[in-house]
């Protein structure tokens, strides 16, 4: 059997994240993140729904994630995961996105998969890069022919692209859930702030928003104990920042989501200048 292994590289040059799972069957759960996700798949397949499409990805094929572009994905071939990815957050993005336009904007990529792409050849090589600490320019150069090419080829600025208008009453529970996350929230809370039933509430939230309003919430508490222990806040006081009822309860959730142990996770920050972490 193929040994479980998880590493996570800061690269603080580029000011991304990478992340290789290798050897595992986990499913992930409906959920988003905060953040841009560039990935590809090196061995194995994966069922993968995004935004209520599905999609059957292998390996050559290219992964493109918005911010809050929920997503679910599980193996379908037996064999064991070898996936990669790079995390890119929205300022980052959108710094990177004015040094090769010179114009303010954010991307929205139009497609989650891009099937047998050639991008993806590059996308290796400077996974590689960073992975093995590289400080030549060479990487920094890749990086921005990549971005480059799948801004014009697959993006449009976010403020052009077609997305679905939210209606008021289902914006007024994600912004009551993003500002609220840390209790103990009910759907007769939810029910009582629109006016609407908690079965309606729930079955117009997650075909408008294509994921329910609690899993909506896990993805908020998860995106916030992120930044929580990225900055040192020890997994006990995260979990009870963020609305969970113990540190255990807190752990397998976010292992679940992200694959890591909060504790795990929170390493790689901890270290400014060693940010490579490999667990299995």
């Amino acid at each position: 059997m193929q040994k479980e292994a998880r590493t996570v590289y800061l690269d603080k040059e580029l000011n991304i994240e990478a992340y290789n799972f290798k050897g595992i069957k986990q499913k992930f759960p409906n959920h988003f993140h905060e953040y841009y996700v560039i990935g590809f798949i090196k061995n194995g397949r994966r069922h993968l729904s995004c935004k209520n499409k599905e999609y059957d990805i292998k390996n050559g094929d290219l992964i493109l994630f918005n911010p809050h572009d929920n997503h679910t994905c599980e193996q379908i071939d037996g064999r064991a995961l070898d996936y990669r990815c790079l995390n890119i957050k929205p300022d980052a993005m959108k710094q990177i996105v004015f040094e090769i336009t010179g114009k303010n904007y954010m991307p929205y990529f139009t497609e989650p998969v891009i099937f047998n792409n050639d991008i993806v050849t590059s996308l290796q090589e400077l996974y590689f890069m960073i992975m093995q600490g590289e400080k030549d320019f060479k990487k920094e150069e890749i990086f921005l022919f990549i971005i480059e090419q799948l801004i014009t080829e697959y993006a449009k600025p976010i403020s052009a692209a077609v997305i679905q208008e939210i209606n008021t009453e289902i914006k007024t529970v994600c912004d009551f859930l993003e500002k609220n996350y840390m209790k103990n929230i009910t759907l007769n809370d939810l029910s009582n702030l629109t006016g609407i039933s908690k079965y309606n509430l729930v079955r117009s939230f997650t075909k408008q928003k294509g994921i329910s309003p609690y899993s909506y919430l896990e993805s908020i508490r998860i995106d916030k104990s992120r930044k929580f222990l990225e900055n040192g806040i020890s997994p006990i006081e995260v979990a009870l920042n963020t609305g969970f009822t113990d540190q255990s309860h807190f752990s397998k959730f976010f292992k679940k989501f992200i694959g890591l142990t909060p504790k795990q996770y929170m390493n790689i920050f901890i270290d400014k200048f060693t940010d490579k972490g490999e667990y299995e």
